[in-house]
Parts: structure tokens; C-alpha cells; sequence
């Protein structure tokens, strides 16, 4: 089992690795179910905002975690993509236009 988590957790590192080195990413953050973030690419302060932002927005019960696929919130300046899991959701914050 220790060696399976392992493994895991090497695949995790690798897709976040690629996902990083995509043209226009400015930070990917990998939040718990209670909001907290697991892992993060941004600053403290970015992490801390999108997770509290993202964790709230999902959890008032206007939308059923459980429903969501994938969300992708366009801003003039940057776009937020959230891909929920049941242990966790990833937030991903890029730039379109790069």
C-alpha cells in the first residue's frame, strides 16, 4: 500500500510538473474538502484567497460537488479552472491570453 501511495503521489507530482509548464499558468492549487490547501504553486496569499474563494462558492449548496465535472470562470485579466475530486479539488489560475 506504502508503495502504491508512492507511486501516486510520484504521477500527482509529474501531471502538476506538466500542467506547470503550460504557456500562459500563473499557479495551480490543490485544495482539501474543508478548504485547506494541500499544495500550492502560488503565493500564500494567492493560495489562501482562491482556495477560501473556491471552497466557498462550491460548498453554499448552490452547486452539488458531487455534480461538478469541471468549471472554468473567465475574467478579463485571468481564468480559474476547478476540477473537483472526492477528496479534493484543483485549481488551476492562468492567463488566456499568453
Amino acid at each position: 500500500m506504502a508503495q502504491d501511495q508512492m507511486t501516486l503521489e510520484g504521477k500527482v507530482e509529474e501531471t502538476l510538473k506538466g500542467l506547470q509548464s503550460q504557456k500562459g499558468m500563473q499557479g495551480m492549487i490543490m485544495v482539501n474538502t474543508q478548504g485547506i490547501s494541500i499544495k500550492s504553486t502560488a503565493d500564500n496569499s494567492t493560495t489562501t484567497q482562491y482556495a477560501n474563494l473556491m471552497h466557498n462558492f462550491i460548498s453554499k449548496g448552490e452547486i452539488d460537488p458531487n455534480d461538478l465535472i469541471f468549471l472554468r470562470i473567465h475574467f478579463k485579466k485571468n481564468e480559474i479552472i476547478v476540477a473537483p475530486d472526492k477528496d479534493y479539488f484543483l485549481i488551476v489560475i492562468q492567463n488566456p491570453t499568453e
